[in-house]
């Protein structure tokens, strides 16, 4: 039957009549995992070496100590990237197949997420070379068999956090606030992590105990999707009393502060728009995940961060207008809605939270006022010119999101076209040669003035740019809405 299941997913995967932008989007994922898998492997590589090497202590416990961190992580992330492949399995609701059957598949499709056995690339080479230098056979199997469990053990916990936001809040919350007060010496939990995990090592029998806690969760599972695991239950769309909300200061600016409102509520009602707002917040630290590597501190990739840092939430949602609108898209085209107020609310509403992480960003003068500066001019660069490249793109943007769907936004499909690949040599490409060419000759002040300069002319040219915008968008409307009215 599994196999039947696995069949059907390929026919319906073949017979899309999106078939040909499924197919390139498959290209790509898959690219991406090669390279993060390449990744793992050599930083899998690197987390033995460099204790050993550098600190002169034991790789295994050095590792160890940061692996509860790493377990509070994945389910984090998980929970707002990982998605329940419940919407290709409804079908089989209404057929002669047994329930029980149908769950566990359910089940097992979710153990095929890269984020479950990906991991296997960062832990099975650490391995490989304890085992090239001496270390116990068993010992290391088990320390491996215990980690893998934990990753089994998250992926069945982000099953049963589906829907519930606040726990994942949480779980962020304490993850942030454990990595602060272990930083500062306050507690010391990356001892007690170490210490946990070494001991899979020295008494491989405890690598039952993650068994112990996997089965119960398993049965939990099973239990909870089966119990909702109707068409008219579980998988049925969540009605709820509608509420009228309006930010009364946005009114005054007419229709542009309409489509504001419509953003700022859906921001606040949508697990698709919620997701892309907290991966833009995450994105605002992605410069302290890069720091460590002496590659990132070079002029060049000091703005490449820049651009990401400041731009996180213009990236992640600008790249999918108009595509959050897609279910009342065809209703606007047929009122007379001025398109240029429609793109003015998504440029403002992009660059306010732009200029908003410009000013959060203020923490990285820690590691020196110039690396400041460099992710404060990326930042007007992103206001001026990135924010009206990011809106043209949108026009050949052309996938449907249904933000009724209980889908994480990384599940839906994105949009990908040889335009957008040439829209980003003005986004990224050219201020990073930018400002490497001209830090080497003239030096970093030059080259942050001259970013700067750039994205303070792109902020005051804008209406002639947003003159050209519309004219695209206009352009391409009527495919953009055959598009829209596509299901599959």
């Amino acid at each position: 039957m599994i196999k039947r299941f696995a069949v059907l997913e390929f026919r319906n995967f073949m017979r899309s009549s999106s078939f040909a932008s499924n197919l390139v989007m498959k290209i790509l994922q898959a690219m991406l995992i090669v390279y993060f898998l390449i990744a793992f492997v050599g930083v899998s590589v690197a987390a033995f070496y460099y204790p050993k090497e550098k600190l002169l202590t034991d790789p295994l416990y050095f590792v160890g100590q940061f692996l509860l961190y790493a377990f509070l992580a994945d389910v984090f992330l998980r929970y707002f990237v990982q998605q329940m492949p419940t919407q290709n399995i409804k079908a089989f609701l209404t057929m002669n197949i047994p329930k029980n059957t149908v769950v566990k598949y359910l089940i097992s499709k979710t153990f095929l997420s890269f984020f479950t056995w990906g991991n296997a690339f960062l832990y099975v080479p650490f391995v490989v070379l304890l085992l090239i230098n001496g270390y116990s056979i068993i010992g290391s199997l088990a320390w491996l068999f215990a980690i893998m469990c934990l990753y089994f053990i998250s992926n069945l916990i982000n099953i049963l956090m589906n829907g519930k936001d606040i726990i994942a809040y949480i779980i962020g919350g304490s993850l942030l606030v454990l990595a602060t007060l272990d930083y500062y010496g306050i507690i010391n939990f990356r001892y007690f992590s170490g210490q946990l995990f070494y001991s899979f090592y020295t008494k491989p029998w405890l690598c039952i105990v993650p068994v112990l806690i996997f089965i119960p969760l398993l049965f939990l599972v099973f239990k909870q999707i089966k119990s909702n695991f109707y068409l008219d239950k579980g998988l049925e769309l969540k009605k709820e009393e509608g509420q009228t909300e309006n930010i009364q200061f946005l009114n005054r600016f007419g229709i542009m502060g309409t489509f504001l409102n419509n953003d700022i509520r859906m921001l606040k009602r949508s697990k698709a728009a919620k997701s892309v707002a907290m991966g833009g917040f995450l994105f605002l630290f992605y410069g302290l995940l890069m720091f460590a590597s002496p590659t990132y501190k070079t002029p060049t990739m000091m703005m490449f961060l820049g651009i990401f840092v400041t731009g996180g939430f213009q990236m992640l949602f600008g790249q999918k207008v108009p595509s959050f609108d897609s279910s009342y898209y065809p209703l606007m085209m047929t009122l007379n809605v001025p398109y240029k107020d429609y793109l003015k609310a998504k440029w403002w509403l992009v660059n306010i939270v732009t200029f908003v992480s410009m000013i959060f960003a203020l923490f990285y003068a820690y590691f020196g006022w110039e690396v400041y500066f460099t992710f404060f001019a990326a930042g007007l660069y992103n206001i001026g010119v990135n924010s009206q490249v990011t809106l043209l793109s949108g026009a050949f943007n052309k996938n449907p999101i249904d933000l009724n769907a209980a889908k994480k936004s990384m599940g839906q499909q994105n949009n990908f076209s040889f335009k957008n690949i040439l829209l980003a040599i003005p986004k990224m490409a050219l201020p990073m040669l930018i400002y490497g060419v001209t830090s080497t000759f003239f030096g970093t002040v030059a080259a942050v003035a001259a970013i700067a300069i750039l994205g303070v002319i792109g902020f005051l040219i804008r209406e002639k740019i947003f003159d050209y915008i519309v004219r695209l968008y206009k352009k391409e409307k009527y495919d953009t809405l055959t598009a829209f009215k596509k299901t599959t």
